[in-house]
């Protein structure tokens, strides 16, 4: 008896009755924009307005752009260690 007084129920929309305190809060209803993931942006510019951008390697960048850029056809890098967007070294140094 004692249960029930701190208990109320909660009829859903499946039909189905839960015993939630009454103490509790709760919102009840559907998820919104369920298929947005679903739908089909069309095209690169409809994704840029998102902020994603193209994702471009260095090896295919100019050497301006990159350390690692330039090159006649498929070029290796062309340093002996590699090197960060802003010319240092990608290596650990030994100490």
């Amino acid at each position: 008896m004692r249960l029930a007084t701190k208990m109320s129920s909660l009829k859903l929309s499946s039909g189905e009755v839960r015993l939630i305190p009454k103490n509790c809060s709760a919102i009840v209803g559907q998820v919104g924009n369920v298929g947005v993931n679903q739908k089909s942006l069309g095209r690169a510019g409809s994704k840029c307005c998102l902020g994603k951008h193209p994702i471009v390697r260095g090896v295919v960048m100019n050497p301006v752009d990159h350390p690692h850029g330039g090159g006649e056809v498929r070029a290796l890098i062309g340093r002996k260690k590699t090197r960060n967007p802003l010319g240092l070294s990608c290596t650990w140094k030994k100490k």
